[in-house]
C-alpha cells in the first residue's frame, strides 16, 4: 500500500520531493467549481454530501495534489452546537454571544452527531481518492472559532471580541472551554471518517499580545490539541497574523507548524529543529502576478527551506482571482525537484 508524502513528511523521512497541496485550493479560482456555485450556494454545497465531494476532488484531479482537504467551512460544526449560522459571504451569527445564558444554552457534543455532512463527504472523498493521496480534515481552533461567535462575523480587528475577553475573562474561558471539547470531537469525527491528518485554523491568533494570549488562550487550544492527538492523527497547526506567538505556538503538542508569508519559515524551521515539520508559505498575493513570479517564488522557497519535513502550501488560502497557470507553475516547480527521481507528473483537467 503506497503512503502519502504528505504523511512521510510529516514524520521527516527523506523523499523524492516535497509534497504540494494549497489551502482555500477548492474554490472560486477554479472554472469548476464557479461552474457549481452558479446553479448552488456556498451553503448548498457544503451541505450536499455529493456535490461537496466534487468539490473537494477537482484540485486534485486538475493539479495532481498530494492532499485534498474536505470542503466545508469552518463553522461547519456550529450547528450542532445550535448556533443559528449563515454565510455571506463568511459565517454570520444570528444570535451573538454575549453573557453566561448563551454559553450555556451550547448544545453538547459528540462525535457520533457532530457534522454529519462533513463527515459523510470524507468518508466519500477516501473512498474515491488513491491512497498515495492524502485526505486532510480541518477545525477552526477554539480562539478563532469564539471570535465570530462573540463578534457576529467576521470584522476587522474583532473589538467585540477583544472588549469581552477584557471584562469578562471568566466567561471566555468557559466559551473556549466548551469550543476545546466539539473541535476535539469534531476532528476525532473527521478522522474516524476516513482523515489522515487534521489542520487546526487559528485565522484570528494575532488578535492579542502574547500575554494575554497564554492566559486566556493557551490551555484551551493545548487541551484540544492533546486530545485529538491520543487518537494518533498528525496535527498541523496554522496561525495567521501572529509572528509575535510563534514561538509560544512552537510549545504546543502538534507535529506541523503552519505560518503566513510574514514569517521566515527557513529561520522557524531550525529554531525548532526536529521537533516539527513545518509548512507553508508563499504568499497568496504573487500568484495573482503570474505564472512567472509565483514560479519564482516557489524556487526561492524550495531553495531557502530545507527539504526534510517541509510541506510545500501557502501562507494563507488561494485568492478567488488567482490564474489557474499559476497554480500550474507552483505545482511543476515543485514536482521538478524530483524530476530525475520521479519523473513528471502530469496534469489532468476536470473541465
Amino acid at each position: 500500500m503506497t503512503e502519502s508524502l504528505l504523511l512521510r513528511a510529516i514524520r521527516r523521512e527523506p523523499l523524492p520531493r516535497r509534497p504540494v497541496w494549497l489551502m482555500r485550493q477548492a474554490g472560486r479560482y477554479l472554472p469548476e467549481y464557479r461552474a457549481l456555485r452558479g446553479k448552488h450556494s456556498f451553503a448548498a454545497l457544503a451541505g450536499d454530501v455529493d456535490l461537496a465531494t466534487r468539490v473537494t476532488l477537482m484540485p486534485v484531479e486538475r493539479f495532481g495534489l498530494d492532499a485534498a482537504i474536505v470542503f466545508a467551512d469552518i463553522a461547519s460544526p456550529l450547528p450542532a452546537m445550535g448556533v443559528d449560522v449563515t454565510f455571506d459571504p463568511g459565517p454570520v451569527i444570528a444570535r451573538p454571544i454575549r453573557d453566561q445564558a448563551g454559553i450555556e444554552a451550547l448544545a453538547d457534543t459528540d462525535p457520533e452527531s457532530i457534522a454529519p455532512v462533513v463527515i459523510a463527504t470524507l468518508s466519500a472523498c477516501r473512498s474515491a481518492l488513491p491512497r498515495g493521496t492524502a485526505l486532510i480534515g480541518f477545525c477552526g481552533a477554539p480562539w478563532t472559532i469564539a471570535a465570530y461567535l462573540i463578534e457576529g462575523s467576521g470584522a476587522r480587528e474583532f473589538p467585540t471580541l477583544r472588549a469581552f475577553a477584557a471584562a469578562r475573562p471568566g466567561l471566555l474561558h468557559r466559551l473556549l472551554e466548551r469550543l476545546s471539547k466539539s473541535m476535539a470531537d469534531y476532528l476525532i469525527a473527521q478522522h474516524r471518517a476516513g482523515a489522515d491528518v487534521v489542520q487546526v485554523f487559528d485565522s484570528w491568533a494575532g488578535l492579542l499580545c502574547r500575554e494575554d494570549w497564554e492566559r486566556l488562550v493557551r490551555p484551551h487550544l493545548a487541551r484540544m490539541l492533546e486530545e485529538v492527538g491520543a487518537t494518533g492523527v498528525p496535527r498541523i497547526l496554522f496561525l495567521q497574523n501572529a509572528p509575535h506567538l510563534v514561538g509560544a505556538y512552537a510549545q504546543l503538542p502538534a507535529e506541523v507548524l503552519s505560518v503566513d508569508w510574514r514569517v521566515d519559515l527557513a529561520s522557524l524551521q531550525s529554531r525548532v529543529g526536529g521537533r516539527f515539520a513545518v509548512q507553508g508559505n508563499i504568499d497568496p498575493a504573487v500568484l495573482l502576478a503570474g505564472p512567472g513570479p509565483a514560479r519564482a517564488a516557489t524556487l526561492g522557497l524550495l531553495d531557502r527551506v530545507d527539504a526534510a519535513g517541509h510541506i510545500v502550501n501557502l501562507g494563507h488560502g488561494v485568492l478567488p482571482e488567482t490564474p489557474l497557470g499559476s497554480v500550474e507553475a507552483l505545482v511543476e516547480a515543485v514536482h521538478a525537484g524530483s524530476a530525475a527521481a520521479a519523473g513528471p507528473r502530469p496534469f489532468r483537467s476536470v473541465t
